[in-house]
């Protein structure tokens, strides 16, 4: 069982015939990501490594099956991209774009919650279930940083996450399903959204999460924590503790605002809903071995 995404899931991909699609389409190919299809308006007849294109996601989803799709889609076409893939049925969508406009995330993510789908993005490098699939662009063959195991990581972070997940792997541990939401202040998906895949997932022991400043997805982890919908253990990295208040930092959604957002909030709302956060990257495995040997696993 994985989150999300396993080697059985069907995947679509949007936009494969373009310079990162068909890059990218042959790395999750290789992996063992199970692509059925793809899709390019105007490039029917096609075939990028073996995988035959199509015009439109409703003509590639009449003559294969599909179950996800992942878009390699320029930000002014991506909400129409995520609708034609809503509109064809596909529950389960990863769009990598940065720079979507903001008020189309909200619609984007509306969308998604009425469609009772879940999309992954955008300004995200993807998902990815080391040694089974993945819907992104991640350097997988990096086995210090992408190797199989039992914990799992979620991620605002694109410049964090490779630097975490190798002390998660340095400690001994690895990867069941690694999901970065994005850093845009309207995320398709949020942390706590998915907090209950990982509690129900039972390949994953422990969950990391890598966050930063702004926003306020930390603390809604903090609020599952304190309900019992979460309860196994959980460790966290945040970005941005020296940044200035009100100062924006690289990411549309790391920005500190009204009181809210802090760093110093979230570690207080993690720390006392039982999470263990540490001060710096190469900490977090120490903590994941802290946190696990307490559970007695």
């Amino acid at each position: 069982m994985s989150i999300f995404i396993n080697k059985d899931t069907k995947v679509l991909i949007q936009g494969i015939t373009g310079k990162e699609g068909s890059y990218w389409t042959k790395h999750m190919k290789e992996m063992g990501t199970r692509i059925t299809c793809g899709v390019t308006p105007g490039k029917k007849g096609q075939q990028v490594e073996g995988i035959p294109v199509y015009n439109s996601v409703r003509e590639a989803a009449a003559e294969h099956e599909v179950e996800a799709s992942m878009l390699f889609v320029p930000p002014r076409f991506t909400k129409d991209a995520v609708f034609e893939a809503l509109d064809a049925g596909i529950k389960k969508i990863v769009t990598i774009a940065d720079g979507i406009p903001l008020h189309e995330t909200m619609e984007i993510r509306k969308a998604a919650r009425q469609a009772d789908a879940l999309v992954i993005g955008g300004n995200t490098s993807g998902v990815i279930s080391p040694g089974k699939a993945m819907m992104g662009f991640f350097p997988y063959w990096i086995e210090r940083v992408y190797k199989e195991g039992r914990i799992g990581v979620m991620t605002r972070s694109g410049s964090l996450t490779n630097e975490v997940t190798a002390m998660v792997v340095r400690a001994g541990y690895g990867v069941s399903t690694l999901v970065g939401v994005g850093g845009d202040p309207v995320p398709g998906t949020r942390f706590a959204e998915l907090l209950p895949a990982y509690q129900d997932d039972p390949e994953t022991d422990a969950v990391v999460i890598i966050g930063e400043l702004g926003g306020t997805m930390e603390e809604e982890v903090a609020d599952a924590m304190n309900k019992g919908l979460f309860t196994k253990p959980l460790v966290a990295f945040l970005g941005g503790r020296t940044a200035p208040k009100g100062k924006r930092m690289g990411h549309a959604g790391a920005i500190a605002t009204g009181g809210k957002g802090t760093v110093e909030g979230k570690v207080a709302a993690l720390e006392a809903a039982g999470a263990l956060v540490a001060q710096r990257p190469r900490l977090v495995g120490d903590l994941l071995k802290q946190a696990l040997t307490e559970e007695g696993r």
